[in-house]
């Protein structure tokens, strides 16, 4: 197991926790605790219209404000097509959820430790041939409500809202729901579809981050839908 290094310096909040980024991600992580008076949200997922928009980045580090907050968080990656997670935080990825999900290994074979404290990731195993089928199965939800009661927050990394179903699967687990949008990339009418698809599915989105060009993506903006 590799240990985090400075070279990835895409956990900003980790590597530079006094920094100007850093202190955006500890009030979006206040934003969502204050988000909601009558239900505790504790299954978080964010979500993107399209690839390359800050996604990975922005849980990666939402995750580790929770952790560095005293919170036990579980990341985990169930984007099955095209993970990146373990990349994030330099850990192996032979196994991982789509272990669990196919029967080949146990929940405890596959937890790893991320070197920050309270946090541990779920990375997302071998690609399989059914990612869909897998992300809405039976087994999925039972594992969710297996893991609710060992962890104080779940995140989910998932594929773009538009590309396939597999992240409208997901947000129907949660209880909240962040959409990155890039600023500089991303069109407006895609982001408006992007939200009408959770809604069609009943997710509740929290609020949007808006993301600038750069490498490391910055929450700037937040608000209810």
């Amino acid at each position: 197991m590799s240990r985090l290094t400075n070279e990835n310096n895409s956990l900003v909040t980790y590597f530079n926790s006094k920094s100007q980024i850093s202190e955006g991600y500890r009030k979006l992580r206040t934003n969502i605790q204050f988000s909601s008076i009558d239900s505790h949200i504790k299954k978080i997922m964010v979500a993107s219209a399209e690839a390359g928009e800050g996604k990975t980045t922005t849980i990666s580090n939402l995750a580790v404000t929770y952790a560095q907050e005293g919170k036990k968080v579980l990341l985990i990656d169930a984007d099955l097509r095209n993970p990146s997670l373990h990349q994030v935080f330099s850990v192996p990825n032979h196994i991982g959820l789509s272990s669990v999900l196919s029967n080949q290994y146990s929940v405890e074979e596959v937890l790893r430790e991320s070197y920050i404290d309270n946090l541990q990731l779920f990375t997302s195993g071998p690609i399989p041939p059914n990612p869909s089928e897998m992300i809405g199965s039976n087994r999925m939800k039972r594992l969710i409500e297996k893991l609710e009661d060992q962890y104080d927050v779940i995140m989910f990394d998932t594929p773009p809202v538009l590309a396939v179903t597999d992240a409208l699967i997901v947000s129907s687990l949660c209880d909240g729901v962040l959409l990155v949008v890039n600023s500089g990339k991303v069109k407006k009418e895609l982001v408006k579809k992007t939200k009408a698809a959770l809604e069609h599915v009943n997710a509740r989105i929290l609020g949007a981050i808006l993301n600038n060009i750069k490498n490391v993506a910055v929450p700037v903006g937040y608000g209810e839908k």
